[in-house]
């Protein structure tokens, strides 16, 4: 499975950037916009069951808006 393609992203919900789902030294994925730099929380996964999750759960919480803004005041 290729997760990248398989998981859509919406637009980044502060700049309407385009969101990327990043994977950190294979123990974690964020999606990060490519724009304003606003990102999720990083997931941790161990086997590649919980790799699979780990991804799904960072897409989903940026596609219902839970994102960490890089620079508030700018």
């Amino acid at each position: 499975m290729n997760i990248h393609e398989e998981l859509q992203l919406q637009d980044c919900p502060f700049c309407g950037g385009p969101g990327l789902l990043e994977e950190e030294n294979s123990w974690c994925w964020y999606v990060m916009c490519m724009d304003c730099g606003s990102q999720t929380a990083a997931f941790e996964f161990k086997t590649p069951a919980e790799r699979e999750a780990a991804a799904r759960q960072a897409a989903h919480l940026w596609n219902i808006g839970k994102v960490i803004r890089a620079n508030p005041n700018e």
